[in-house]
């Protein structure tokens, strides 16, 4: 059942919490998902929050953390104390329960983990804070069913019964050897058909898809994109199988990263919200508008050289603000194809193949773009000098900026800067520039002032 977040639902669960009426309150949300109840706590106060969280029984509180605004979260954990922390971690998977002891302050890390009743879960946990959030290993969990090599199908389903104690949800079976190394991965059909006195080696299959706990999240991401899967196995430097990343983690780092890519194209570098700070929303939009002050004064210096040009020929004017903006608009389609092509590893071929296309398709757009405006500037304002001029600056400027909007992300993603920088003001401002310079360029040799 789907909650519905109402002005009317907040009021009557305010007033529930205001009563103190605890056991309402309870049976009001035991139908509702966790995704549900973090959503009302995200429109509540932090201390109907807070309220409502110690209510919960400790698996669904576990759960809703995961799912709440993570400001909201923040000062969740700052109103629980060390003991109730850990009863909820304790609850949670060990990639979760990672995630939840990262955002504390370094001492409460310490007095949550020794909270932990489960020392063997708070000790996976530890092992996991060791890793980069952004790496396998911070995205990892350690539950997950694995079998040796060297078992008999009995002795197998014994064991997976056990494991499965501990697991979610069971979304494959990894095959091992005496050492921990990943072996390969078990088909339940085919432990099914097998004997009881069979041994797993001889029916496990051997390829398995797999990465390494330093692996980039975006590489893991791609890799269970393309090939289609719910849950990957993660190895440590000698092969040896230590966690599995499912599809649910893989969809939050996607979501990150279109989110921080979007921010990016937009002129804004930092991970900001609406609901963060003035000053912290200013200090991740003003370096990119700083960008576009300073790209605008070269673009009015640029004018200024050729101003005696306007004044013989005013009509030149009129049309400065066309070919800026077509230069910024083909700038920005070209940079956002390779930057979606880059981000999707979907750029084959050599790049100078992909240069060359990109030129011929800027030919092409600008030749029929320059045709349509020189007729049209030829036909009202009756000059062919002006409309020849016009437009050749028109089709010179497309190429230009095809050029520079394909090249630019190619460049910066082979110096390790993320391309997605290349699809807002940082194109936008270049391309500008570029489309003044050649147009009264052009403009001068053709009209001749």
């Amino acid at each position: 059942m789907a909650l519905d977040i109402t002005k009317d639902l907040l009021e009557h669960v305010e007033d529930l919490i205001q009563n103190q009426k605890d056991k309402s309150l309870s049976q009001f949300f035991s139908d509702f998902h966790h995704a549900d109840i973090a959503e009302v706590l995200d429109e509540l106060s932090f201390d109907d929050a807070v309220y409502i969280i110690r209510l919960l029984d400790s698996e669904t509180t576990s759960e809703v953390l995961m799912d709440v605004d993570e400001e909201v979260r923040e000062n969740i954990l700052e109103q629980l104390s060390a003991k109730e922390i850990a009863e909820e971690i304790d609850e949670l998977d060990t990639d979760d329960a990672a995630d939840v002891i990262a955002e504390l302050p370094e001492e409460r890390k310490q007095e949550v983990i020794q909270q932990i009743e489960d020392r063997e879960h708070a000790k996976e946990i530890v092992e996991l804070l060791r890793y980069d959030e952004d790496t396998a290993g911070g995205l990892m969990a350690k539950e997950l069913v694995k079998v040796n090599e060297n078992w008999n199908v009995l002795t197998c389903v014994k064991k997976m019964r056990l494991q499965a104690e501990e697991v979610t949800r069971v979304h494959s079976i990894y095959v091992v050897d005496d050492e921990g190394k990943l072996k390969g991965r078990l088909s339940l059909k085919d432990l099914l058909m097998a004997s009881t006195r069979a041994k797993i080696s001889d029916v496990y299959i051997p390829k398995v898809d797999f990465v390494h706990v330093h692996d980039k999240a975006e590489e893991v991401a791609n890799i269970m994109s393309k090939y289609d899967l719910e849950a990957i196995p993660v190895v440590d430097e000698l092969g040896v199988l230590v966690g599995r990343i499912t599809i649910d983690d893989i969809v939050d780092v996607i979501k990150e990263e279109a989110e921080k890519d979007y921010q990016l194209a937009a002129g804004i570098t930092q991970d900001v919200d609406s609901e963060d700070s003035i000053f912290a929303l200013t200090k991740a939009r003003l370096p990119w508008l700083f960008l576009g002050m300073v790209g605008g004064l070269s673009a009015a210096s640029i004018m200024g050289v050729f101003q005696d040009a306007m004044e013989k020929s005013p009509i030149l004017f009129l049309f400065t603000p066309l070919i800026a903006a077509m230069a910024g608009n083909v700038g920005v389609q070209s940079s956002a194809i390779i930057v979606q092509g880059l981000a999707n590893d979907g750029i084959k071929g050599s790049i100078w193949n992909r240069l060359l296309k990109e030129i011929s398709l800027a030919m092409l757009n600008g030749a029929i773009l320059a045709v349509l405006l020189f007729s049209f500037v030829w036909i009202t304002k009756g000059d062919f000098q002006v409309a020849l001029a016009i437009a050749s600056s028109l089709f010179s400027v497309i190429i230009v900026a095809g050029l520079v909007g394909t090249s630019i992300p190619l460049i910066l993603d082979k110096y390790g800067i993320d391309p997605a920088i290349a699809t807002g003001p940082f194109i936008t401002t270049s391309n500008d520039i570029f489309g003044i310079l050649i147009y009264f360029s052009i403009a001068k040799m053709i009209i001749g002032f």
